[in-house]
């Protein structure tokens, strides 16, 4: 728990000073507020009940000071305001950043169970509350605990009794807090849960919309759309039953204490133990010390929510990535991109039944290998344990006899290039999504780039050429078209190691022929795995490895599995 508040308020280290001096503006606003009535009860009692002939001069002196006391309360207000609010942007921002750079180091694991529309909730929604507690929480809760406490010292000076009386109902108000805070907690936080199922049912709709639009199925997304915005709708529903029960019954209370200093505060004019300047000022008072109570159950909703938004934020912080680097990691030098698996296991977290059993492999420098199968073999996980995707359970990978355990991340992943079928392009130019493959690349690299990815002409024919915005995804693009610009990319990373998954199953034969033009130039002197669905697209390859759900079956070339017999001459079979 300490860890966790320490955590909390380390955000307000970088903004300290500026901080501090929005307490003091609070402090000196909260100050000036309690002076007004102790203004008008000397008004009212000393000098409108004494000589009346010097009174007007005290009632322009008091006045004066009086609106002092506003330009006080106006300048003071308007910097906690502006700074206060700026602080809380502040906090906010850097939270974001640290949230999302975390994000970036966690690994795919933690991406094949989350969804984008939950982790963009925590990212946005969440920390936006928690902005307004950070900056509302402390200086609110300072200047409601000092309007209150003088507030209750002032009235307990001018008559004792009857503010003993007025403070034997706060204990009512304390237990109402604590019964109603409980409850508005937990449906606050399904109310985050819901509304982060809404974002992600938001993002995987729009995300696929041309397939909802190409199978009619607007109203399926629709209907599940709605059930997702009902259930949130109903936890709304259940937090404002609980709101409603609680400011209503805090309102109850508040009342039966006006009524109470109305009541006794009368008797004890009466009996002569208060006159009326003394019940006026206490009445004000009252509203001073009240107001802080209705203040802090207002803000009690405030609080849930940033308290909730704070450990959702430390539930993605506190996942320690599970791939990390060693303290004495290696920077790979130049490398031959020999590669080797040594009894190598592999299981998802989710399936205990291992995806992988003790494969042993060696592929050498330069070598063109595919790795071909039924589905569910293995082939993209094998590959994906090379850059460290996923880290195996048992056995080890080495790049030039170096196991990837010990190399650095960064430098690891910068000598692999990868060719996928499902390629990814950023909103921006086409210059922009090329130069995600070096980012210190000249514009003239690019454009050789895209010139070996068989790019550069249908680039040219574009409205901007290579300033040409390609749209979210590359939506503006074919798919041969993206795909060649995701080879340019590689071709400028220029990586030892190139991995091709399915790169041309999704394909027209024109694009097809096209982009295996490009991948052979950009495998020529690489070390290469390509896997292939479609046995056709591999028969040159220098090596074909068969891997089954048993581990790898077979390997050899194209004719020599063939007369073999074996699964690889079956697979080829049901296809030609």
């Amino acid at each position: 728990m300490r860890p966790t508040v320490n955590k909390f308020f380390s955000y307000y280290k970088p903004y300290l000073s500026m901080f501090i001096s929005v307490l003091a503006c609070s402090l000196i606003t909260s100050v000036a507020t309690l002076v007004f009535p102790l203004l008008v009860r000397y008004i009212t009692k000393d000098v409108l009940e004494g000589d009346l002939s010097t009174a007007l001069n005290e009632v322009y002196w008091v006045g004066g000071l009086m609106l002092v006391l506003v330009a006080i309360q106006n300048i003071g207000n308007y910097f906690v305001d502006y700074k206060g609010h700026e602080i809380g942007a502040r906090m906010e921002s850097d939270m974001r950043s640290e949230l999302f750079a975390h994000m970036q180091k966690l690994p795919h694991s933690f991406y094949d169970k989350e969804k984008t529309g939950r982790l963009m909730s925590r990212i946005t929604n969440d920390l936006l509350l928690l902005s307004e507690l950070y900056h509302h929480g402390p200086e609110d809760y300072m200047k409601y605990l000092v309007r209150f406490v003088g507030a209750f010292s002032i009235l307990f000076f001018i008559n004792a009794p009857l503010t003993i009386a007025v403070f034997c109902f706060l204990p009512f108000l304390g237990l109402l807090a604590l019964y109603f805070n409980k409850r508005l907690n937990k449906a606050i936080r399904r109310n985050k849960e819901r509304i982060g199922d809404v974002n992600a049912q938001v993002e995987d709709s729009l995300s696929g919309i041309r397939d909802v639009k190409s199978f009619a199925n607007e109203i399926v997304e629709i209907g599940k759309f709605d059930q997702a915005n009902a259930r949130f709708f109903e936890s709304r529903k259940i937090t404002y039953k609980a709101e409603a029960l609680f400011y209503n019954s805090f309102e109850t209370v508040i009342q039966l204490i006006t009524i109470t200093v109305i009541i006794f505060g009368s008797a004890s004019i009466v009996n002569a133990a208060l006159d009326l300047p003394d019940l006026l000022t206490f009445l004000l008072y009252i509203g001073f010390m009240i107001e802080p109570i209705q203040r802090l159950n207002h803000m009690s909703t405030q609080l849930q929510e940033g308290v909730t938004g704070f450990q959702r934020f430390m539930e993605v912080m506190n996942l320690k990535p599970s791939i990390e680097n060693k303290s004495n990691a290696i920077i790979l030098p130049e490398i031959h991109g020999e590669i080797e698996f040594r009894q190598v296991s592999f299981y998802y977290e989710e399936h205990l039944d291992r995806v992988l059993q003790n494969i042993s492999l060696r592929i050498q420098p330069g070598e063109y290998v595919a790795l071909v199968g039924p589905s569910g073999a293995g082939k993209t996980t094998l590959c994906s344990l090379i850059p460290r995707f996923y880290d195996a359970i048992d056995g080890e990978i080495l790049i030039d006899g170096i196991n990837v355990r010990n190399i650095d991340l960064e430098s690891l992943r910068k000598r692999i290039g990868f060719v996928l079928q499902d390629v990814f392009l950023f909103a921006g130019t086409v210059m922009d999504n090329i130069r995600y493959g070096n980012q210190a690349a000249s514009d003239e690299e690019i454009i050789a780039a895209a010139k070996h990815a068989n790019a550069h002409d249908f680039i040219m024919n574009l409205p901007n050429g290579y300033d040409s915005e390609i749209g979210q995804r590359g939506v503006k693009l074919s798919g041969g078209q993206k795909q060649r610009l995701s080879i340019a990319r590689v071709f400028l990373k220029n990586p030892p190691i190139l991995i091709l998954d399915e790169a041309t199953s999704a394909l027209d034969n024109e694009s097809e022929k096209i982009i295996k033009a490009s991948l052979e130039l950009l495998a020529k002197g690489r070390t290469t795995i390509i896997i292939a669905h479609r046995l056709s697209t591999i028969r040159n390859a220098g090596r074909i490895i068969v891997l089954t759900e048993d581990g790898i079956a077979e390997q050899g070339t194209h004719d020599e599995l063939l007369a073999r017999n074996g699964v690889y001459a079956n697979l080829y079979a049901t296809q030609f």
